[in-house]
């Protein structure tokens, strides 16, 4: 097989495979998942974090160096006001959509723009992925092959966490389920890309790491943890804390084992 085949078999594999894994949560009754869901988001809320302070950032800080520090927190921060901008425009097309201006839940409609900002997100750390499986391969082909098992079992986690924020964001389980794995074809043109101009987008990774952990930590801090503290009773405090552990945890110690 040509190193284009490999890249090609193993980011489908990477992207595709880890939605599939992660949907079997999809498979259990409405009724289970009703119940399940504020433990998810607290999850989702821990594992998002993680992915962007122990995974993302770091990494994109050994890119660049010291010396372009700043740039690369100002494509943080740069990142977290687009975001703003772009759950603003969700908010607004939802509550024009439905002539609610005066009157509209901002906290309802929140919620669907949560599930909107994860699929950017997410797209976003699939591409890079993709780029990151593609440059393995290219260095050499068993390096490869391992890359790319991590990066799913990387992904699988996160994935569930995904489909329990679309799943709180109002979509319905076949949506969620067509979403996350049109999302999940980013990988794959994140490994086209890199084959044919990684020289050339190597010095742009960085910022598009960045980018991709703006994102995430502006949906845990923005969407999720406001929906936290919808509960206040000490139970569901220790219970989300828990959780939210739980998800760094997990996150942190993958990322461990990948390196």
């Amino acid at each position: 097989m040509s190193v284009l085949s490999w890249i090609i078999l193993f980011t489908l594999l990477g992207g595709v495979l880890s939605v599939l894994m992660a949907s079997l949560v999809l498979l259990v009754s409405k009724k289970t998942i009703s119940k399940t869901l504020p433990f998810s988001v607290s999850f989702a809320t821990g594992a998002l974090l993680s992915v962007s302070f122990v995974g993302l950032i770091p990494h994109a800080l050994e890119e660049v160096g010291a010396e372009n520090f700043h740039t690369l927190s100002i494509t943080i921060l740069g990142g977290l006001m687009f975001f703003f901008v772009l759950e603003k425009l969700v908010l607004w097309r939802h509550c024009h959509h439905d002539d609610c201006e005066g009157h509209v839940d901002v906290h309802a409609h929140s919620h669907k723009s949560a599930g909107t900002l994860i699929l950017v997100g997410d797209s976003v750390h699939n591409f890079v992925d993709g780029v990151l499986i593609a440059a393995a391969f290219l260095t050499d082909v068993h390096l490869g092959i391992v890359t790319a098992l991590a990066v799913t079992t990387h992904e699988i986690p996160q994935e569930v966490g995904d489909f329990a924020i679309l799943l709180q964001s109002g979509f319905s389980r076949k949506k969620a389920f067509f979403y996350n794995i049109i999302s999940s074809f980013a990988t794959l043109a994140g490994g086209l890309l890199a084959y044919f101009w990684l020289e050339d987008f190597q010095s742009v990774l960085p910022y598009v790491l960045a980018f991709a952990a703006a994102s995430f930590i502006y949906i845990a801090v923005a969407d999720l943890i406001p929906t936290l503290h919808k509960r206040v009773s000490p139970m569901a405090a220790v219970e989300q804390i828990f959780l939210m552990l739980c998800g760094i945890g997990l996150i942190g110690w993958l990322h461990s084992f990948i390196h």
